[in-house]
């Protein structure tokens, strides 16, 4: 069976073990069902995911133009200190920015490859963590809005890390952290602004992946240079495909690109 179109990250579902879901336009994968098979992936193309045009892919889904032009692609989105709509000023399209980011937001410690320190927006619980490979996470505190959670974890950030290595996270070398005292031992540290927004009273998440068999050197899949390729799916951790021959392939990072995939 053959399924074709325009990779998005894949949809996940909270159970033990997470649910992934590949949706096409016209079309779902429970990705689950494939472990065990092989499945042949094959490059076809460009769509650019805001003006669908077939353009080469510059970042997050977004063709060049696109990227520096839209609100979904604003620095503020990866560096949420940046935001400004609380301020009622504009960066790129103001009403969609205070559609964003003046809602309620959560920052949270994760452990994927170490323990971080993250920003998502409340409704994103627990789909951030699950996107980013955690094994467990707790919130820290919830704020109203994106540029406080900002402000807060750059304050963190001088004494917990805020990047995930893939490597150590796909090879599942983790190890298991209290993040309750993480958390107690880090309330010192937020801000004055958001003190009043920690949470004391919640317990750890804990999250577990579809995962047969991990890979001990993984390599990553590129489709530019490797347009057809052909494997045993073994596991699905974050947004990565894991296969036998210690390939992985990361779904998020090739957004943008149509794919014709097979299944055997």
């Amino acid at each position: 069976m053959t399924y074709q179109g325009v990779l998005t990250k894949m949809a996940t579902e909270f159970s033990q073990p997470i649910q992934y879901y590949l949706v096409f336009e016209n079309d779902f994968i429970n990705m689950n069902q494939l472990l065990n098979k092989t499945i042949t992936i094959q490059f076809v193309g460009y769509q650019c995911l805001n003006c669908s045009l077939y353009k080469a892919i510059y970042r997050q889904g977004f063709c060049k133009s696109c990227f520096f032009d839209i609100p979904q692609a604003a620095d503020w989105i990866m560096r949420p200190e940046l935001s400004t709509a609380h301020l009622d000023q504009e960066d790129r399209d103001l009403e969609y920015e205070k559609k964003v980011q003046l809602q309620p937001h959560i920052v949270y410690l994760a452990n994927s490859s170490n323990v971080k320190v993250g920003v998502t927006r409340k409704t994103q619980v627990p789909t951030r963590w699950i996107d980013q490979g955690a094994h467990e996470a707790i919130e820290i505190v919830e704020v109203p809005n994106r540029y406080l959670a900002g402000v807060t974890e750059v304050a963190l950030k001088d004494f917990v890390a805020d990047k995930t290595n893939w490597r150590t996270m796909l090879k599942n070398e983790i190890v298991d952290e209290n993040l309750v005292e993480w958390r107690d031992r880090l309330k010192q540290y937020i801000p004055e602004a958001a003190r009043d927004y920690f949470i004391a009273s919640n317990t750890e998440t804990n999250i577990e992946f579809p995962v047969l068999q991990y890979p001990e050197k993984p390599k990553s899949l590129n489709l530019e240079k490797t347009p057809n390729y052909q494997g045993v799916l073994k596991g699905i951790k974050g947004q990565y495909l894991i296969f036998e021959d210690e390939t992985v392939f990361n779904i998020r990072s090739n957004e943008g690109f149509v794919v014709a995939l097979s299944v055997q």
